[in-house]
């Protein structure tokens, strides 16, 4: 098919809830994608960090297509070896925890919203519902986590949402202290702000929240479901502080594109759950497990998260010098390969589609912001090639002074 054809095809029969860009990608490998026509990309998105190994890895397809030709699924009424070995590969990474499998981040983060109310309401009343969140954050698209993310824009069409969150500005310490209190069961945070435009928390402001929670007895879920398994520069974004959560929610990156999520939390917290109180159909099948797996064993392999910090710093270093003195780039942040050019105008989305047609993938997560979060393998090449595409663009955009 051609891409006419197809976004044809979508226009008559897919529900009209995504804004596309005009361009059908039919095969990737790397950090490269190809459309119909043939026409080559940077995939400098990776599919909103979830191809942190790249496309069409070897070692990923070699372990769906070995596990496809087995067995494919049987639901969780049954033990698969693929989702008990995960589980304690994950366990083992962070040193500690039991893990749920879903199906996505949305999942995970109902996982921990529900566990979390399960093990503060064992800690003091039995009442108690109440969930701190930040401000810019994202959590979801079910309404619970709809209502959990921190951008009141995305709940108006679908109010009321349910009322148990209370929103705080990301790093007000002041704010956290006065949300905070007997009524609360968890407060959940992103380490990284991804779609609120990669805002970093800071390292006091996650101190003050497990120390809050451990004060009140609620719990602190940290969501990293868009900055976990190496993006950062680390196994998991809150590594970069001195600061643990009681439960932690991956998604994205663990399935190379296979759906599945984990919630895992500390064995005292894991265990306030009882069998019923929580289940999944799908979530944890043997497919995404053994590609979990992969791609566990090619993040450790390939040395991809240490490669993340190093090619992170290269990205922020050579935007940054590329652009300085251009009124244009507000600032140029990040952690890792998750990456934020924040503009002095609102004029994101042009960026955008003016980088696809010149062969780069990036999104825009505000008017005024553009995200970097390419593959953990990209090379030096493919930075620099990168670099080139935006400094050529966001310098017409100086000039336009």
């Amino acid at each position: 098919m051609n891409f006419e054809q197809i976004e044809a095809l979508d226009g008559r029969y897919h529900m009209n809830v995504y804004g596309r860009q005009p361009v059908a990608f039919v095969r990737g490998e790397g950090a490269v994608l190809w459309d119909t026509d043939g026409k080559e990309y940077l995939d400098f998105l990776a599919g909103i960090a979830v191809m942190s190994v790249g496309h069409s890895h070897p070692k990923i397809v070699e372990a769906v297509r070995e596990q496809a030709g087995t067995l494919t699924h049987v639901s969780n009424l049954f033990y698969t070896e693929p989702q008990a070995v995960l589980a304690e590969r994950l366990h083992d990474l962070l040193g500690w925890g039991k893990v749920f499998f879903a199906n996505s981040g949305a999942e995970a983060n109902e996982c921990a919203l529900k566990l979390a109310r399960r093990w503060a309401r064992a800690q003091g009343s039995a009442e108690r519902s109440g969930v701190v969140v930040a401000l810019g954050s994202f959590h979801g698209r079910t309404f619970t986590t709809l209502a959990a993310t921190g951008q009141p824009h995305k709940h108006e069409p679908f109010a009321p949402l349910p009322a148990w969150f209370t929103y705080v500005a990301l790093n007000d310490e002041e704010a956290l202290d006065q949300a905070v209190g007997d009524e609360t069961t968890a407060v959940l945070l992103e380490v990284v702000q991804g779609e609120g435009g990669v805002r970093l928390a800071t390292p006091e402001y996650l101190t003050a929240a497990r120390k809050f929670c451990d004060e009140r007895g609620a719990a602190l879920i940290f969501d990293e479901v868009q900055t976990g398994l190496g993006r950062t520069g680390k196994w998991f974004a809150f590594q970069h502080y001195d600061v643990a959560p009681h439960i932690v929610t991956l998604a994205k990156a663990l399935g190379a594109g296979l759906p599945i999520g984990a919630c895992i939390a500390r064995e005292d917290v894991a265990d306030a759950f009882k069998p019923g109180d929580h289940a999944t159909t799908f979530g944890g099948g043997p497919v995404p497990c053994a590609a979990a797996l992969a791609v566990l064993d090619v993040i450790e392999s390939e040395g991809l998260v240490a490669r993340a910090a190093e090619a992170g710093e290269k990205l922020i270093s050579m935007l940054s010098a590329a652009t300085e003195g251009n009124w244009a780039v507000g600032e140029i942040r990040g952690l890792g390969l998750l990456i934020a050019i924040e503009l002095g105008g609102d004029w994101a989305a042009e960026i955008v589609s003016k980088a696809l047609a010149k062969g780069l993938v990036v999104n825009n997560v505000a008017p005024n912001g553009v995200r970097l979060a390419p593959p953990l393998i990209v090379s030096d090449e493919q930075i620099e090639q990168a670099v080139e595409i935006l400094v050529g663009i966001l310098s017409g955009y100086g000039d336009a002074s």
